[in-house]
C-alpha cells in the first residue's frame, strides 16, 4: 500500500507539473503567436525559446504520467492502459511538431535580415502548423487518452472517487467533439463554446493531480471490506479485550 501511495503521489505531482509547463509555455509564446509580422520586428526570441523549453518539459511530464500509472492501471484493463500510454505518446508527438514549427519561425527571423518581409507567408504558415498541432494533440487526443481512457480506468478501479472520474468520462469525449467542431469551423479554438467544452476535462485533470498528490489512491473495495470485517469480527474483539486486560 505504501508503494502504491508513492506511485499515486508521484503521478499527482507530475500531473500538476503538466499544468504549470503548459500554461508557462503558452504565455511565453504569446508575442510570436499574436503578432503576424513577428519575423520583421525586433522579436522576443529568448522568451520564445524558454517557451519551447517549457513545452519540452510538458512532453516529459505527459509521458511521465502514463509511465508512472501504467503498472497500476494495467491490473484493471491492460488494453485500456496501453491505449492511454499510446494516446499520451501521440499527443506528445503533436506537441513536438508544434515546437519545431515555432523554432523554425525564430530561425527565419534571425536569418532573413532585410528580406524578412518576403518570408512572412512562410512564418505565418509555420504558426498555423503550431495551431493545428495544438488542436489535434492537446485539443483532441487528450480527450480520448487523458479523458475517456484514464477516466474509465480510474472509475473501474475505484482509484479515485467515482464522481471525480465521471468528469474524465464525460469531459474527455466532449473535448474531442469540440476539437472536431473547431476543425470544421463551427467556432474558434479560443471561443466561449470551446472553453466551456474544455472545462470539464480541465477540472478532471487538475482535481486528479490534487487528489493523487495529497490523498493517494483509494483502497480497493475488497480491501476496505476485509478491513471492516476484521475490525468487527468477534475474534478481533476478543483479542482487543485481552490486550486491554493485559495492559490493566
Amino acid at each position: 500500500m505504501q508503494a502504491s501511495n508513492r506511485t499515486a503521489r508521484t503521478a499527482g505531482i507530475i500531473f500538476l507539473l503538466t499544468f504549470v509547463s503548459a500554461i508557462a509555455g503558452a504565455a511565453l509564446y504569446a508575442p510570436l503567436l499574436t503578432d503576424p509580422d513577428y519575423i520583421t520586428g525586433p522579436g522576443a526570441d529568448t522568451r520564445i525559446l524558454l517557451g519551447a523549453v517549457c513545452e519540452l518539459v510538458l512532453i516529459i511530464t505527459n509521458i511521465g504520467t502514463a509511465v508512472v500509472l501504467f503498472p497500476v492501471l494495467r491490473r484493471h484493463s491492460e488494453s485500456a492502459a496501453v491505449g492511454y500510454l499510446a494516446a499520451r505518446i501521440v499527443e506528445c508527438t503533436f506537441i513536438a511538431v508544434g515546437i519545431l514549427s515555432i523554432l523554425a519561425v525564430v530561425t527565419l527571423r534571425q536569418t532573413a535580415g532585410a528580406d524578412a518581409a518576403e518570408y512572412l507567408p512562410v512564418a505565418r504558415a509555420l504558426v498555423a502548423v503550431h495551431g493545428w498541432t495544438f488542436l489535434l494533440g492537446p485539443g483532441f487526443v487528450v480527450g480520448i487518452g487523458n479523458g475517456l481512457l484514464l477516466g474509465f480506468l480510474m472509475y473501474r478501479a475505484h482509484l479515485v472517487p467515482r464522481p471525480m472520474a465521471l468528469f474524465g468520462l464525460i469531459g474527455g469525449p466532449l473535448m474531442s467533439l469540440s476539437g472536431i467542431a473547431v476543425l470544421f469551423g463551427a467556432y474558434g479554438q479560443t471561443s466561449v463554446p470551446s472553453a466551456l467544452a474544455t472545462l470539464p476535462e480541465i477540472i478532471w485533470e487538475f482535481s486528479l493531480g490534487i487528489y493523487l498528490t495529497f490523498v493517494g489512491f483509494r483502497r480497493p473495495r475488497s480491501t476496505r471490506t476485509t478491513a471492516a470485517a476484521l475490525k468487527d469480527s468477534p475474534a478481533t474483539g476478543a483479542t482487543s479485550k485481552k490486550r486491554h486486560a493485559a495492559r490493566g
